[in-house]
């Protein structure tokens, strides 16, 4: 009985072990010696730095710990659909998107941090990146990046460095040289976000300890968020307003596009010397100024359950170490990748990359990218066709009610609905933005109506209206789009069981 009791007191302490953050040596680490073979997933840029990383690791743990670890590349936007088909046979730590996370809580694919774990993680890093982590009052994933924001790229020859500041004196400039300024505001909620976060309307969305989303306080449709409609229609109306993100814009005509630090190299080749980077603009209404916000996204690193406590407690400890300030900065040096700890964000190196300084100076006035639920990104992508097509107050009133009433929607929506199969795409007239129902043509086989589709066309299929669960090509969750390769009049046939997509011409 009393050898039990000691098994199981030593087990507490493993468990518990990862949580320690003195600089003494627990007693209980000798329980983790030994040699661990896993799976890591990371970027494709990343794996040989989180190979050499993790070797590191092996040469310089207290606790005789050994990893042999198989590094895979999986991006970051695709992880979180490879771990949800089978989390069993998925990477034992792994880097994904936050935007992924609440679906990964809620299929069991993360590993809870401890209590001193979390403490020490939440002190070391930004805010915003904590806030993604963390469900309920539980952190789940480690911190990895915080450099997925926006700011603005601008050529040199066309817009005066006096005139960056100014939403309207920047419209001006475009127009006067028949420039093209891109801005994502009609085709993506992601940029859209800076016109409404500007005039400080939030859209703050709760999940509970499980990742299920309970509660949305949205204010877009207020007064505040008619201000923000107002802002966005002077560029919205414009005939050079381009919804566009892309760094090849630069080659096509434009003298502004709003993008990320991913885009910086590509840039810099288009314009050279006269490429200008700094944060984004103010926009007046009603003789106030307004300073465009924008969304702070990161990366981040799971841990996913593991049987063996012994195994888990050794994981979490790499994780903390992949994810340290010293490590982040080794990452920053070799691949450019934005810092969340805050000690590597102040660092001289990180300040002076002008990239990102340009979105540390935009995250003054950015939110933090927590949990949002996946239909969001469908609703609110198209006020700004909405704000487009207004001749007038009320019209732009009627873009915000519109997009409130299907917010609301959300949680009222059935069991039905919540498990329904429909395809979305550029089909039927349709640009991402429409549902088409499938109806259950045999136990897990679904179809939508016959509708004429065009070669070229892209679609899938997705449940619940939202993107959390969605298949492509091939039948991978998550994948890439489906393309129409002939034109004709078809059923889009869905199979449950295997995710695969086919093309049913009608009769």
């Amino acid at each position: 009985m009393k050898r039990t009791l000691a098994i199981m007191l030593a087990l507490v302490m493993v468990l518990a072990m990862f949580a320690c953050t003195g600089s003494k040596k627990p007693e209980a680490s000798q329980e983790l010696a030994g040699e661990y073979s896993i799976l890591v997933w990371t970027g494709e840029a990343a794996v040989d730095l989180t190979k050499q990383q993790i070797e590191n690791f092996n040469n310089t743990n207290e606790y005789g710990i050994k990893f042999v670890a198989t590094v895979n590349p999986v991006s970051e936007a695709t992880s979180a659909d490879q771990m949800l088909q089978d989390v069993s046979a998925g990477a034992d730590l792994y880097c994904f998107a936050q935007d992924q996370f609440a679906r990964l809580v809620q299929g069991g694919a993360l590993n809870k941090l401890g209590t001193e774990s979390a403490n020490v993680v939440k002190a070391a890093n930004d805010a915003g990146v904590v806030a993604a982590a963390t469900s309920g009052d539980t952190m789940y994933a480690y911190p990895l990046t915080s450099d997925n924001g926006y700011f603005m790229y601008y050529d040199k020859t066309v817009i005066p460095e006096e005139d960056v500041d100014s939403l309207e004196k920047l419209i001006a400039d475009c127009e006067a040289a028949n420039k093209y300024f891109a801005f994502e505001t009609n085709t993506s909620a992601w940029y859209l976000a800076s016109w409404f976060f500007a005039t400080g309307c939030t859209s703050e969305w709760t999940t509970d300890d499980a990742g299920k989303f309970i509660s949305v306080k949205d204010t877009f449709d207020s007064p505040e968020g008619l201000i923000a409609v107002k802002g966005m229609k002077k560029l919205v109306d414009s005939p050079f307003a381009l919804s566009s993100s892309s760094a090849g814009e630069f080659a096509s005509g434009a003298a502004i596009v709003v993008t990320g630090t991913w885009a910086y190299e590509e840039i810099l080749g288009y314009l050279g010397d006269n490429m200008g980077v700094t944060d984004l603009p103010s926009f007046e209404v009603d003789g106030k100024e307004y300073h465009l916000g924008s969304f702070n996204g990161c990366k981040l690193m799971g841990v996913k359950p593991q049987d063996d406590a012994h195994r888990l407690a050794a994981l979490h400890l790499l994780a903390q170490y992949l994810t340290d300030e010293d490590r982040q900065m080794e990452r920053f040096d070799a691949l450019s990748w934005g810092p969340s700890n805050l000690n590597a964000q102040k660092s001289e190196k990180v300040q002076s990359n002008p990239g990102l300084a340009a979105l540390l100076k935009q995250n003054e006035y950015s939110i933090p990218q927590g949990q949002i639920h996946g239909s969001w990104w469908d609703i609110a992508k198209v006020i700004a066709d909405d704000v487009k097509a207004a001749t007038d107050e009320a019209g732009l009133q009627a873009a915000l009610d519109n997009y409130y009433g299907k917010i609301n929607a959300l949680f009222n929506m059935s069991e039905d609905e919540l498990n329904a199969w429909s395809a979305i795409g550029a089909i039927g007239g349709t640009n991402w933005d429409t549902d088409f129902a499938m109806t259950k043509v045999e136990e897990g086989v679904f179809e939508t109506e016959a509708m004429e589709l065009h070669a070229g066309e892209e679609f899938k299929v997705r449940q619940g209206a939202s993107w959390d669960v969605n298949y492509g090509k091939d039948g991978v969750a998550g994948g890439d789009n489906c393309v129409v390769e002939a034109d004709g009049t078809y059923r889009i046939h869905f199979e449950e069981a295997t995710g695969l997509i086919t093309l049913v011409p009608a009769e």
